[in-house]
């Protein structure tokens, strides 16, 4: 039984303690039922984390460490995360609702994640340049400091992995501020950090409104780096904050993601890949394969064979391992998803399957929604441009490769794209066509750490991920060394 008498603490400069908000419930959205509450964090609560990580940083040592001392905490860090795996995975899926099978695969990803960058720590090279004069001249790199990093709600445990990892690596301390909604997660991995041997004070939690507690940790001069995980408005209003204090950020933002089944796809493979790359996670995920367009020939047994496949998706309880959906993150958001719908039927939208909240007792309290495919759309609808966020196809039928490749690219975002097609030649080219940050072929969400991940435009700026992603939190510094005999020759040998 959940114990709703306790309050969760929260890590505030190494103290864990009651934030100084508002007390709020966290609920589980496969029942709406409260699973925690919690005070959120005050603006003191921020200001008090900022100086405690400073101080952390300035004095702990951390940032002396040799590579191979920070590494060996990264690495103790990914075997407790691998030690309590399963009750981190049932903690996610009462956080936001995910399927068991799918967040045990987001702890072992959270775990691969301080695994790899305390690789990419203890290998990171510094360089000797070429010499252009009378001195050695070396490229080195250093911690920023403070850093803060702001997460979103589908996917909480690996999304933090993928800041805290490469930001403590590069050996500075992190503010980390999870979405109001799913905080558990953020909460549980700090007190991992402290049980790992990493300093005191190093990593706080702060729970609460982005408006009020990300705006505040983004405006604060001691912050020398924002990276955000969520929503293209959210982000450039974070952008515009950076830029008056001319401070780097990070931003991997929302996206309208393109599939595209050429004629000589192999449809059993297609159908599997389109099904996963949109109803895996509800569709709540920013590289969701979201529009989908059929090689026309194709088009209407495609189209028959993916509705199938997607009535017969198993919709239930994140709980059960044979669940393929759970529900949807709220109420709230449920109700934006059936807005969009309702929006492409009013555009002139047909619904081959879906648009319905389930039937049934189990259903009742929780936020589900039936996998949805709506076709008769042009690529310049409102649903086909703005991103819904949940398990939401629009599929349409194409004839031309070069009209293929232009309405792909007909979108404000750029963040991914599914190519399906037997020819490798055509693969490519489509491939470099396309303009995502990342592209699959023949097949479809499948992530690797060692590979770097962000988008174009409004799909956010910077990259995560890669060997070199533990850069995006350290400054880059040139030394030269002089070697020249007598002084500076302007100086007239004075």
């Amino acid at each position: 039984m959940i114990d709703l008498t306790h309050i969760q603490p929260i890590c505030i400069a190494g103290e864990w303690r009651l934030g100084g908000g508002d007390l709020y419930a966290s609920l589980y959205p496969a029942s709406g039922e409260a699973i925690a509450r919690l005070h959120a964090a005050s603006l003191d609560d921020v200001e008090e984390a900022i100086a405690g990580a400073q101080r952390a940083f300035l004095s702990s040592g951390w940032a002396q460490r040799k590579p191979h001392e920070r590494a060996a905490v990264l690495q103790r860090i990914a075997e407790l995360i691998r030690a309590r795996s399963e009750e981190l995975a049932q903690l996610q899926r009462l956080d936001n609702g995910k399927p068991i099978t799918e967040t045990r695969n987001l702890v072992a990803s959270a775990a691969a994640t301080f695994q790899f960058f305390a690789a990419a720590c203890e290998t990171l090279e510094e360089t000797i340049t070429p010499s252009r004069g009378d001195f050695v001249s070396m490229s080195v790199y250093e911690p920023m400091g403070v850093v803060a990093a702001i997460t979103p709600w589908n996917s909480p445990i690996a999304s933090e992995a993928q800041k805290l990892a490469p930001a403590l690596a590069a050996g500075n301390a992190v503010v980390v501020k999870p979405a109001e909604i799913t905080p558990l997660a953020a909460l549980a991995l700090a007190r991992i950090c402290e049980e790992a041997g990493l300093p005191r004070g190093l990593v706080s939690v702060l729970p609460g409104k982005g408006s009020l507690i990300g705006d505040a940790l983004t405006r604060h001069p001691l912050v020398k780096r924002v990276s955000f995980t969520g929503g293209t408005r959210t982000g450039k209003h974070i952008a515009r904050i950076a830029a008056d204090k001319m401070m780097p950020v990070s931003m991997e933002l929302g996206g309208k993601s393109p599939t595209m089944v050429l004629a000589d796809a192999d449809l059993d493979h297609a159908v599997a890949g389109v099904l996963y790359g949109i109803f895996s996670s509800s569709g709540e995920s920013c590289i969701a394969g979201s529009r989908l367009f059929v090689a026309h020939q194709h088009y209407e047994e495609f189209l028959d064979r993916l509705a199938a496949g997607a009535s017969a998706l198993r919709v239930g309880d994140p709980a059960d391992e044979r669940t393929q959906m759970g529900p949807l993150i709220s109420a709230a958001h449920r109700e934006s998803v059936e807005r969009y719908v309702a929006m492409g039927v009013a555009e002139g939208g047909r619904l081959r399957t879906g648009g319905i909240r389930p039937h049934g007792e189990a259903f009742e309290r929780g936020y589900f929604y039936t996998p949805t495919i709506i076709e008769g759309l042009s690529n310049d609808a409102r649903l086909c441009q703005e991103e819904v966020f949940g398990p939401v196809l629009v599929a349409m039928p194409f004839t031309d490769e070069a009209e293929l490749v232009e309405q792909a690219n007909d979108s404000c975002y750029a963040l991914a794209a599914g190519i399906w097609t037997r020819d490798f030649q055509r693969a490519w080219k489509l491939g470099r066509a396309v303009q995502a940050g990342t592209v699959w072929i023949n097949t479809y969400k499948q992530f690797s750490i060692s590979t770097p991940f962000g988008g174009w435009r409004d799909s956010g700026l910077g990259r995560e991920k890669g060997r070199l992603g533990i850069l995006q939190y350290m400054e880059q510094k040139s030394l030269y060394w002089g070697l020249n005999q007598q002084p500076l020759a302007w100086a007239g040998g004075h």
